[in-house]
């Protein structure tokens, strides 16, 4: 997984922090809106996220640790198909050998 350098990454987390206080401050200003939007839509794609708050969110952890703290952290959320495939069928067994008996 390729990460963006944390410079970049603290450049454009402070460009969209900065928009969405401008964006709060004025809601229904257009330009203002767009503008905080494109910089949402922009750190979705430097941290790999779909969400501008998950984003913001990873991009804070990201700048607040080390890479591999952070590569664990983004890993361990996801569980290893292999796995829950195992487990799934320990739990099957379990609850069929008590009713087969």
């Amino acid at each position: 997984m390729l990460l963006p350098a944390k410079a970049e990454v603290a450049r454009h987390l402070r460009h969209y922090r900065a928009w969405e206080r401008a964006m709060l401050a004025s809601p229904d200003d257009r330009r203002v809106r767009a503008t905080f939007e494109d910089s949402g839509y922009t750190l979705c794609v430097l941290m790999g996220k779909r969400c501008a708050r998950e984003a913001a969110d990873a991009a804070e952890r990201y700048l607040r640790t080390n890479l591999v703290t952070y590569l664990r952290e983004q890993s361990s959320g996801r569980p290893h198909v292999g796995v829950v495939t195992r487990r799934n069928r320990r739990t099957a067994k379990k609850r069929r050998s008590p009713a087969g008996a």
